[in-house]
This record gives structure tokens, C-alpha cells and sequence, in this order.
């Protein structure tokens, strides 16, 4: 028996890369979609400001505070009366900094009253979050 036969055909070195550019557009779409929904966090329209940016030594604690003045720790809704023992718990008596995240629509009123829970735990540093102001 002699070598393989080709049955005249020319051998094709060529690569199809239909399916993989296929499949590198599909996973970029789904990138896109799922990465703001990745970011997590609770969606505040924060106010804008003359503001420095916030620095701060260790992980903070973020507390938000949405447009129906519903309170969260993190992404956890928590009563306005529970702020402060939810946060001791978060702190667990290390020095921490809170950030708190008010929606530019809700009232000052539970922004004060969360403002006051938080000064009331101790060793925590507390800071307002804003929006660096656009220039328009």
C-alpha cells in the first residue's frame, strides 16, 4: 500500500474562525450587560458638589440612604432604629470610617436622623458622599 490518498482534493491549511469571533462577540454582549449589574449597591442619585475626593485608611462602611428614605448598611435595608446596633455590629469595635450616600431628592429630616445613629457608635468617622459638580 502506498501513501494516503487525497482523491485529488489540495490539502486546505486554513483556519475557520467564524465560530470563535461568533462566540468572542457573544461573551463581550454579555460583559457589557452584566457588569453594571455586578457593581452592586444600592442605586442613590447622589447630590453634586464642590467635593474633594474621600479618603479613607481601611474598607469603609457605606450607608445609603434611597429617594423613599429607606436606610441601607452595605446593600442591607436596616430600620432607622436598628442604624446604630446593625453598624456597632459591622465596626466590631475596630476604628472605621461610614460614608453615608443621601438621593438628592429625599428629605433632610432621616439624613439627620442617620447622621445622628452613626455619631452615636463609637469609633467610627463618619463622611457625606457627593458628586463632584459638572462644569456646565
Amino acid at each position: 500500500m502506498s501513501g494516503p490518498r487525497h482523491n485529488g482534493l489540495p490539502v486546505s491549511a486554513e483556519i475557520n474562525v467564524t465560530s470563535l469571533v461568533d462566540i468572542a462577540f457573544t461573551l463581550l454582549i454579555i460583559f457589557i450587560i452584566t457588569a453594571p449589574i455586578l457593581q452592586g449597591g444600592v442605586e442613590v442619585d447622589i447630590p453634586e458638589g464642590a467635593v474633594a475626593p474621600l479618603e479613607s485608611v481601611n474598607d469603609p462602611v457605606i450607608v445609603s440612604i434611597d429617594q423613599a428614605g429607606v436606610v441601607y448598611v452595605e446593600d442591607q435595608p436596616v430600620s432607622m432604629t436598628d442604624l446604630g446596633a446593625v453598624l456597632t455590629r459591622v465596626v466590631d469595635g475596630r476604628e472605621a470610617s461610614v460614608f453615608v450616600r443621601a438621593d438628592s431628592t429625599v428629605s433632610y429630616g432621616p439624613v439627620l436622623q442617620a447622621i445622628a445613629e452613626i455619631n452615636q457608635v463609637d469609633g467610627v468617622s463618619l463622611s457625606l458622599v457627593a458628586a463632584p459638580r459638572s462644569n456646565q
